[in-house]
């Protein structure tokens, strides 16, 4: 069984003056003192923005890699670790699921095999879940706000339209004018073959499926 701790400060002015991580140093293994265990490693994280996976830094997946069951993890608090509720669901249920303690000195000790893990996961699900959905909320925002500046949005760039350099949609005057002799021909009792044959001898290619999608949008 190893005992690991783990230590982590944001910026590199932090970690170039040290006190912090050295706070944090001197609060694991005075836990891990009390406990009666002896501290294998500490990882410490120089300058890593905490809204970064644990698995995604370079210390904190090393780390991760390198657990065996029975192993026992110490931080100093919850947000050194995760800033992310979803991120910190994750890693404690697959922490758990591999037998790997981890304790929070901030949370009163051992959030993966006691009386407090039942609360942290509790709180932690609610909070991934209000995260979850700032998150599409924040992404639906963000489309709609493209959608109306005419950005495209991903996937099959619609007839009539080119994305430019800057990530715009812009028109295509060929295009844009087989676009209105369609509708054209279409307000004036044209089936859709007959627009589709009319639109080929200006050398453009609709299939008809395309056709009613234009036509319809």
């Amino acid at each position: 069984m190893a005992v690991y701790g783990y230590c982590r400060v944001s910026t590199l002015g932090q970690a170039d003056e040290g006190e912090s991580l050295a706070v944090q140093e001197r609060q694991i293994r005075g836990y891990a003192m009390q406990l009666g265990l002896e501290i294998d490693r500490i990882f410490v994280e120089r300058g890593i923005s905490g809204s970064k996976p644990l698995c995604d830094r370079p210390e904190g997946g090393i780390m991760l890699a390198g657990l065996r069951a029975g192993d026992t993890i110490i931080t100093s608090a919850l947000d050194r670790m995760f800033r992310s509720a979803l991120d910190a669901l994750a890693v404690l249920g697959d922490l758990k699921a591999r037998s790997v303690s981890l304790h929070m000195i901030d949370l009163g000790g051992d959030v993966t095999g006691n009386g407090i893990s039942k609360l942290v996961f509790t709180i932690l699900s609610a909070v991934a879940e209000a995260e979850r959905d700032r998150i599409r909320e924040r992404i639906t925002t963000v489309k709609a706000d493209q959608k109306n500046r005419g950005r495209y949005l991903g996937g099959k760039v619609p007839f009539g339209f080119a994305v430019s350099d800057a990530g715009d949609l812009v028109e295509v005057p060929k295009e844009q004018a087989a676009i209105a002799k369609a509708k054209a021909l279409r307000g004036a009792g044209y089936s859709f073959r007959a627009v589709q044959t009319a639109l080929q001898g200006d050398g453009v290619s609709l299939s008809l499926a395309a056709l009613h999608r234009i036509l319809s949008a």
